[in-house]
């Protein structure tokens, strides 16, 4: 395999960081790399790339050069339908992920999380855990560095490996060693030609190549998992968790304890111990305690490691109190179901910042929550039309803004002293923001000037 790859012509699309790492990868491993950007790259990119010799395009795609590749790594960010992917695949010229490439270039196992919510936080825990117990553990995929550049500079023993639809299509060798599926719900639907079975699809790809050796980890409560897993019928071990005890689930939460059963052992823990409040936080501690007691993780290290983990940035995060008003970020929150989680989450009435690319959002599932909670909807983006058109007859108050400075400005103007001003956007960032921590990031420095 080494000696075929060897003469491989690769190409890159996408400069970002699971380009420029495969690209690192590619040029470690001796094969003949160029990578493309259809838009600018950032300088942190434009000088990883210089300092590895690797040659690269940026503004367009040659397609000439590209054409001549034995084999693409595409960025996950890039559609199937994008011109230049489409006319790769008529030529039968095989498109990859940075994820399925790298694996080819380590023997480590892997343990991949995959879900429309709780990704982020699910990885950082069960690296949180694995690392605090002493295991050589690396953290990557749509968190952390990237994997490719990782496997190529590094030599880790594990990898805990977020991935989203995106990553999970360009899977085909790839194999998870523990799988883990949170939940599905609505996501990218422009993406998916506004069907959610052509998302659930590229979310069960995780299960591709799982033998009878490898855990499939899941949330029994999700009634499309549930009949994912009918139809599909795995050849992992099915190792369910859920709110409530049941028949064979594997994780649940009883009489104020969370309990973990997995490799003949019981992990019982009180739940205000967790680091992590809140329903939809109760599932990540449940599902990463489980990975943990699969890799004979100590019920103490466990318990230390659940009860000090810190949180991840801009995912519900206590930015300040102003005036009596708590300030919330939770701009990680780019779909309705994330911020479905935080409006229920939170008890006070609520000043909410929606807003930014609509990924094809269906708001029915926050506006009951609106109706009973939010005093004042802000809307942040620079086309707010599918917002008003679904909420201009639920809430009386609404205003448009352009800026998070005129945002969060707006928002003090409306918080009454014991209100909480949440932003939790449903939508994707690129409109107005670099991405969603530039999102977040921004939020929390205007709240801290107030």
């Amino acid at each position: 395999m080494s000696e075929q790859l060897k003469h491989t012509k690769l190409v890159v699309l996408g400069g970002g960081l699971s380009g420029v790492g495969a690209a690192i990868l590619a040029k470690a491993k001796g094969l003949d790399v160029f990578l493309s950007d259809r838009d600018l790259l950032s300088p942190n990119s434009r000088d990883a790339l210089a300092s590895h010799n690797i040659p690269f395009e940026e503004g367009d795609h040659t397609m000439e050069t590209i054409l001549q590749a034995t084999e693409v790594v595409k960025s996950p960010g890039i559609p199937p339908t994008a011109p230049v992917v489409e006319e790769l695949t008529k030529r039968g010229i095989p498109v990859i992920s940075e994820i399925e490439f790298a694996a080819r270039y380590t023997n480590a196992k892997t343990i991949c999380v995959t879900g429309s919510n709780g990704k982020t936080t699910t990885c950082s825990l069960i690296y949180h855990i694995l690392k605090s117990a002493g295991l050589n553990v690396g953290l990557a995929g749509n968190v952390g560095t990237s994997f490719a550049q990782q496997v190529a500079e590094e030599d880790h023993d594990f990898y805990v490996l977020e991935l989203s639809s995106f990553q999970l299509e360009g899977m085909t060798q790839f194999k998870a060693d523990y799988a883990v599926m949170l939940n599905i719900t609505a996501d990218h639907m422009d993406r998916y030609e506004h069907n959610i079975q052509n998302y659930v699809d590229a979310k069960m790809r995780i299960l591709n190549n799982q033998t009878e050796q490898d855990s499939f980890i899941y949330w029994s409560n999700d009634p499309l998992i549930t009949r994912e897993i009918e139809k599909l019928k795995p050849n992992s071990q099915l190792i369910p968790f859920a709110q409530a005890k049941a028949e064979g689930i594997c994780a649940y939460q009883e009489d104020a304890h969370i309990y973990i059963h997995a490799n003949n052992t019981k992990f019982r823990m009180k739940q205000d111990q967790l680091a992590l409040q809140g329903t939809h936080n109760l599932y990540n501690s449940l599902a990463a305690g489980l990975v943990s007691k699969l890799l004979d993780i100590s019920d103490d290290a466990l318990r230390q490691s659940l009860t000090d983990f810190k949180g991840v940035p801009h995912r519900l995060e206590k930015v300040a109190s102003v005036r009596g008003a708590l300030y919330i970020n939770d701009s990680k929150a780019t779909n309705v179901n994330s911020c479905w989680y935080a409006l229920q989450s939170i008890k006070s009435k609520v000043v909410l910042i929606l807003g930014g690319t609509d990924k094809g959002n269906d708001y029915s599932e926050i506006e009951q929550l609106v109706k009973e909670k939010v005093r004042a909807l802000i809307f942040l983006g620079v086309d707010n039309k599918p917002l008003h058109k679904y909420f201009d007859d639920k809430v009386s108050l609404i205003y448009d803004v352009s800026s998070m400075e005129d945002a969060v400005e707006m928002a003090y103007e409306l918080a009454e002293k014991g209100d909480t001003v949440l932003l939790s956007p449903c939508c994707a960032s690129f409109d107005l923001f670099r991405n969603y921590e530039d999102r977040g990031e921004q939020f929390k420095e205007y709240v801290r000037r107030l």
